[in-house]
């Protein structure tokens, strides 16, 4: 909710359900800069929830139809727009690739360096045979640069061109589509995913007369079913904004290292530290979006940190973090050093602690100095753990207890765009501080920010924390 309205200057912004719907005005090319965002879809509908207790399948396939028969403008109306975004960021594509380019001319006469060992035909025909080479190359290169995130399939532009030239048709009867269905809740019980595309494939064949295409369509349709909403959209890009072009070997997801960056308050000149940076992930996306700034990445596994290595130089930023070899309770640092620590504490299911989470906070919070950051990613487990004021071995300020407030629930993952109201925002983002009051100070470190966030059949929660006064004080 955050990024979408300080990046797209996106209104009528609202959260439900793991889900961040919005209003924007911004291009593709904006779009794309989305860091927090899993996917963006471009909504055609959403509804209230379908009701499936004491209705036959029968009446429940009607009312999921009505989602394509009732309304068959807004369908048309999203087409519009989508095919819009995409011919307008074609055409961009198209003025940059030529801004990129020299001019045909000047290459030429520049590549002639002694004009006085050649005759004056000889020279013509250099520089003719040169031009044409190089039109030739320049065409085939423009020809070459597709976009991005179509690199897998074909180019960005040829699947363009076929977007807009079925879109264009007004009939667009010579689009092709696929339905990718997701239930959850109610509906999930009684109907398959597969069962829910069929049937919104059947009435989009219906009622438009496009083609079903499983493989390589021109249109995805995007539909949810659970018991909060119906949800229908149109991805706005065929591979998910989460995969990162710039990282070679995955770890922790793009999307949480770079909720966990954008949290932790990072300016210019900073010393910023992960102590157990594995394959660096947080300090790759948080180099991206902050490069002005001292990065420091550790960790004591020789594999993790080659693999760290490599997606640094992958990435073009091995001169910007620096990587060390040591162990998160004994850190080469002095103390109060670092402005910012951000890290991923592991969950134990394939690198253990080997110590007590408190100790590790212990660490973290000597070289931090008064007014410094931390945001660390904890399980249920460590959450708790911090939580436990009898059994700290870290001095408390008060007492707390175990928080049944779960904050947000995917919050920082935006994935959509509507025209809804701003209704839900602020008791959403409220409801992350709901915990807070609960949450004791971790010796001089107090809780600022807690998310709670899903990593697929994982949860954790994104903790953030700011130290208070210097240790002894």
């Amino acid at each position: 909710m955050r990024e979408v309205r300080v990046r797209l200057a996106a209104t009528q912004v609202e959260y439900i359900s793991g889900k961040v719907f919005f209003t924007t005005c911004s291009d593709l090319n904006m779009l794309k800069k989305l860091k927090s965002a899993e996917r963006l879809f471009l909504l055609i509908k959403k509804q209230f929830p379908l009701k499936v207790s004491s209705v036959s399948k029968g009446n429940i396939f009607n009312e999921m139809q009505r989602l394509v028969n009732d309304g068959p403008e807004s369908w048309l109306s999203a087409i519009s727009i989508w095919k819009n975004l995409l011919e307008l960021d074609a055409k961009k594509d198209k003025l940059s690739q030529r801004d990129a380019n020299p001019l045909k001319r000047k290459v030429g006469e520049n590549d002639v360096s002694n004009p006085k060992k050649l005759k004056t035909e000889q020279m013509q025909e250099l520089q003719e045979s040169r031009e044409c080479r190089l039109e030739k190359q320049m065409e085939e290169e423009t020809a070459e640069q597709g976009d991005f995130l179509m690199n897998r399939e074909k180019s960005q532009e040829a699947f363009q061109n076929e977007v807009v030239k079925a879109a264009d048709d007004p009939s667009q009867k010579d689009l092709t589509f696929r339905v990718s269905c997701r239930c959850s809740g109610a509906i999930a019980k009684t109907f398959t995913a597969q069962e829910v595309g069929r049937v919104i494939g059947i009435a989009l064949m219906k009622q438009f007369g496009w083609k079903a295409d499983l493989r390589n369509p021109n249109l995805e349709i995007f539909i949810h079913l659970n018991d909060i909403y119906s949800v229908v959209g149109i991805p706005v890009f065929r591979v998910p904004l989460a995969s990162r072009a710039y990282i070679k070997t995955t770890g922790l997801r793009s999307t949480i290292a770079w909720a966990m960056a954008s949290l932790a308050e990072i300016k210019a000149g900073a010393f910023v530290l992960d102590p157990m940076c594995g394959l660096g992930t947080i300090l790759l996306e948080a180099a991206k979006e902050w490069p002005d700034v001292y990065y420091v990445g550790a960790d004591v596994s020789d594999s993790q940190l080659l693999g760290a290595y490599d997606n640094l130089k992958a990435a073009g930023l091995q001169d910007k973090i620096e990587l060390l070899k040591v162990s998160v309770t004994e850190l080469p640092l002095p103390s109060e050093s670092v402005d910012v620590i951000i890290s991923d504490i592991p969950f134990g299911k394939k690198f253990k602690l080997g110590k007590d989470i408190k100790n590790i906070l212990q660490e973290m919070e000597r070289v931090l100095h008064v007014g410094g950051t931390i945001v660390l990613l904890l399980n249920n487990d460590h959450h708790r753990r911090l939580q436990d004021c009898e059994q700290s071995g870290i001095p408390l300020n008060s007492k707390g207890s175990p928080t049944d407030e779960p904050g947000i629930e995917e919050c920082m993952s935006p994935r959509e765009k509507t025209d809804l109201s701003d209704t839900v925002s602020s008791s959403s983002e409220a409801s992350s501080q709901g915990g807070l009051d609960k949450m004791p100070p971790v010796g001089s470190l107090v809780p600022v920010e807690c998310y709670q966030v899903s990593l697929g059949r994982t949860e954790a929660f994104i903790c953030k924390y700011r130290k208070s006064h210097s240790l002894g004080l």
